[in-house]
Parts: structure tokens; sequence; C-alpha cells
């Protein structure tokens, strides 16, 4: 068996990418958590004040012999816009940042490579920060794919139930049955 890999992706509530991870053939663990701040074992209070600098994450474990990097990053931009700058909707501070943490030297080129052509089709700047991953923190249990969850609470069905749909569309070759 090949090794799994790890990609750590931040774009706005980790609720609607955790969900969407989760249904990608060769993705063998999706977690929410928390990275790139500067306290210690944040929680979910202390990042949503803004105050400990972490964004909301999710880390990736897949398996590049079934779905590759630079396919991920492909789903990632699909789920929110990288030219929303520290928000995205109605989640707002640098928590909700579009970010990608990349784990090797690979990542990073093929994030660039990505953000680059991203750009040359928008007319707003894409703002995704690029920036080595750092250590993750695991999010609350209860986190944890919450859309699953909790599929009829207001948030999942209103805001996450049509990205999630948009995004089996999109890629529902690459997804599991």
């Amino acid at each position: 068996m090949t090794s799994l890999h790890t990609a750590t992706f931040g774009g706005g509530c980790f609720w609607c990418i955790d969900a969407a991870f989760r249904r990608v053939r060769g993705v063998h663990k999706v977690e929410s958590g928390y990275t790139g701040g500067h306290s210690n074992s944040p929680t979910y209070r202390e990042v949503c004040s803004g105050e400990s600098g972490h964004a909301e994450v999710v880390q990736v474990h897949f398996d590049p012999a079934v779905i590759d990097y630079t396919t991920l990053l492909a789903m990632f931009f699909t789920l929110h816009d990288p030219t929303q700058l520290n928000r995205q909707g109605n989640d707002i501070g640098s928590q909700y940042r579009s970010v990608v943490y990349y784990h090797d030297s690979a990542q990073k080129q093929q994030t660039e490579v990505v953000i680059a052509q991203l750009q040359t089709h928008s007319a707003a700047k894409i703002v995704t920060e690029v920036s080595p991953a750092s250590r993750f923190y695991p999010a609350e249990d209860y986190h944890q794919d919450y859309y699953s969850e909790n599929p009829n609470q207001g948030y999942c069905s209103i805001l996450i139930a049509p990205k999630i749909e948009k995004f089996e569309h999109t890629f529902s070759d690459l997804l599991i049955s």
C-alpha cells in the first residue's frame, strides 16, 4: 500500500470542507481542527474570538495513488471563494481565511501553480495564503463530521447542503459510490 499523504486546507467554516472531502475516493481520513496561530491547544471559543491567530482547517489524509494533490486543490477551490480576505460569506475573521498549509516543497509549488491558473480566470485577486504546515490541533469531537451528524441544523441545510450538492455534481467521478 502507498503511504498516505496529508493536505491541510482552510476555507471558511471547516464543517463544509470536512463534509466534502469525506466523500472523495482515496481520502482515508478527514479531521477538522486549527493551525497557523500562536496559542497552544486552542479551543473553538478561542479560535472563534480571532485572538489565537489560528485558522479553521481540515487535514485530509489521502492515497496519492488514488487521488492526487492537484485534484484535491481543485476541489478545495470550488468549495469557497478564494478572493475573500478573512471571511467566507457571513463568517468573518482571520480564522476563516483562505489558506493552504503545505507539507513539502512539491505541495507548495503545486499550490502556487493552481493559484496562478485561477488568477488568470478571476477578475478579483486571489487572496489565498500559502504557508508551511505548522502544528495541527484537532477540533473538539462534536466538530468532526459535523454535517453528517447535523444535516437538519440551519447552517448545514442552508449553507453547506447546496455546496455539497454542487461538489457532488462537479466531481461525481471521483467520489465514493
